[in-house]
């Protein structure tokens, strides 16, 4: 034993060292130690069955040196978000669900947000005005409108004067239909698009020149119906796939203007009327109304029944905290390197 009371003690040195300076960046990250722990129980029992074999001191504290920076890389804190102070964000839709919670939260951190209604006088819009400081300006505009989309630019810009804008944050988003491709009207095609893609095209067009002159950011929220095929979401899912290819072009045209462009990808979650089960039975009663009366007796009423309760229960079960998706905007306008998609509240 002689021969390895030397290495033993420069290991059992070595580890000590790690193990307070993991100890420390636990509690000062305030990361949960339980699962550090667990990994780092599992290395250290490694490195001990190797030393029981007898390798060479060299190749065990070259091994754990291995181990330690591949738990710092893991474990390091994220860089600290930009300031918000100063900032100047415009986003669409924000009646309801994500595009109101997050001007909400934009405002309490201190930007200067723009946020898109389609009613002026409607309950999000005045809820809005209630809890949102002096910051927040409420601007109406269909997006799918082209002179309303410049009416708002003009209209921020004058507000602005030569801050320039920071923010970008395309939510206004609408699924007008469910049903089999083969069920669903070539006007669900279209309106899905027209706001999905085109209206988000018009907005990020008219706004470019005001985010290059800050380098800022571009956030489209798009969805996991973009990337997947999902039965009886055809409209949806091409219009948002059509997003996602606009969204991962954007982003390589503008890397050499500085500006970062983010895709963020909400799981499941409860906004607008998809909760409300009127809103399911209007859309079973209009998906009827327009089929010929070969296809309703080729698929059946009972299929479409079944399909409208399916979807309104799905919709009833899913999350009604939004905080995930807010956070992750957030870290799109804030981070010093933004993802570049972020399916935020996956798993």
């Amino acid at each position: 034993m002689d021969d390895y009371t030397l290495p033993f003690w420069i290991y059992l040195g070595v580890v000590t060292v790690f193990v307070g300076g993991a100890m420390k960046r636990i509690v000062a990250s305030h990361l949960s130690a339980a699962p550090t722990l667990v990994a780092w129980l599992g290395a250290t029992v490694l490195v001990e069955r190797l030393w029981a074999f007898c390798l060479p001191t060299v190749l065990l504290l070259a091994l754990l040196a291995f181990a330690c920076c591949l738990y710092s890389a893991r474990t390091s804190p994220p860089p600290a978000n930009l300031p918000a102070h100063g900032k100047a964000v415009f986003i669409t839709g924000c009646d309801s669900g994500f595009g109101k919670a997050t001007a909400k939260h934009l405002d309490s951190l201190g930007f200067e947000v723009f946020a898109t209604v389609l009613d002026l006088t409607g309950d999000g819009a005045r809820d809005l005005q209630r809890t949102c400081s002096s910051r927040l300006t409420l601007l109406q505009v269909d997006i799918t409108q082209p002179q309303q989309v410049h009416q708002a630019l003009l209209d921020t810009k004058a507000k602005l004067g030569l801050q320039g804008l920071w923010g970008l944050v395309n939510n206004a988003g609408v699924c007008v239909n469910f049903g089999d491709a083969e069920l669903s009207l070539m006007s669900n095609f279209r309106g899905c698009m027209e706001v999905n893609f085109f209206g988000t095209l018009s907005v990020t067009k008219s706004f470019l020149p005001l985010l290059r002159h800050n380098k800022g950011r571009i956030v489209n929220i798009s969805s996991p119906a973009g990337d997947q095929p999902f039965p009886c979401l055809a409209a949806y899912g091409a219009s948002k796939a059509a997003l996602n290819l606009f969204t991962n072009t954007l982003r390589h045209e503008l890397e050499p203007w500085g500006v970062q462009v983010s895709t963020i990808l909400p799981s499941s979650y409860r906004t607008g009327r998809s909760s409300n089960r009127a809103y399911w039975d209007q859309q079973h009663k209009q998906l009827l109304q327009s089929l010929s009366p070969a296809l309703l007796d080729e698929y059946g009423e009972d299929y479409m029944t079944e399909t409208k309760d399916l979807f309104h229960s799905y919709a009833s079960q899913a999350s009604t905290d939004l905080s995930p998706v807010v956070q992750a905007i957030v870290q799109a306008l804030l981070a010093p390197q933004p993802r570049a998609r972020d399916k935020a509240g996956a798993g």
